[in-house]
């Protein structure tokens, strides 16, 4: 964990300008604008990229993967080259929630695994890459992008310390926690073998 530096009103903010960054709902607005529908209303309503490839829009399902990521990679960024380490890694949290829980769903966001990437390539670009490696084995091997997110999410906390970046150890963690969290009916069916495959119509 980085030292704390700004005082509690700054960090407060930036967890604020976080949460509203993240909270942008790119998976609804993406598929409204290319005319595929109310994404609510789709498949899992999810409104993360895996639920918008469901629509059969490839094109739409990769914007709403890099904008998901982006969102997140950008408040950490942003935070970070104004206040330091301790503003960007609230922002970073924040924008999670923001994706997970926002504000104009009713709370009701996405699973977080892109903007979780996002994050971490923004935090530490190796570690970043190894865990966007980990997910893309792990969701080719199983056809599950949820399997994907599970153990990349699980692999980041490892290999944020063994690749030297152990001040982002404890946000890493919670951010696992939080991916977990928000599988939680996933790894039900996983384990009931009944998780719909990558590209599969819920």
């Amino acid at each position: 964990m980085p030292l704390i530096e700004n005082t509690w009103m700054v960090l407060l903010l930036w967890a604020v300008l976080g949460y509203l960054i993240g909270s942008v709902p790119f998976g609804v607005i993406v598929a409204k604008a290319m005319g595929l529908g109310n994404l609510r209303d789709i498949g899992s309503g999810n409104i993360g990229a895996t639920n918008v490839l469901r629509t059969g829009s490839k094109p739409a399902a990769a914007a709403t993967l890099i904008l998901d990521g982006a969102k997140g990679a950008v408040a950490l960024l942003l935070a970070r080259s104004l206040s330091g380490e301790d503003a960007a890694q609230v922002a970073a949290l924040a924008a999670m929630i923001g994706h997970c829980y926002p504000v104009w769903l009713k709370f009701q966001g996405g699973k977080g695994v892109a903007t979780f990437l996002g994050i971490l390539l923004a935090i530490a670009w190796p570690v970043g890459l190894a865990v966007c490696a980990v997910w893309l084995v792990a969701a080719a091997l199983t056809r599950m992008s949820s399997m994907g997110g599970l153990v990349a999410a699980a692999a980041s906390s490892i290999l944020v310390i063994v690749m030297g970046y152990g001040g982002a150890y404890l946000l890493c963690l919670v951010l696992t926690l939080i991916v977990f969290w928000r599988h939680r009916a996933n790894i039900s069916r996983i384990r009931a073998g009944t998780e719909p495959k990558i590209g599969q119509k819920k």
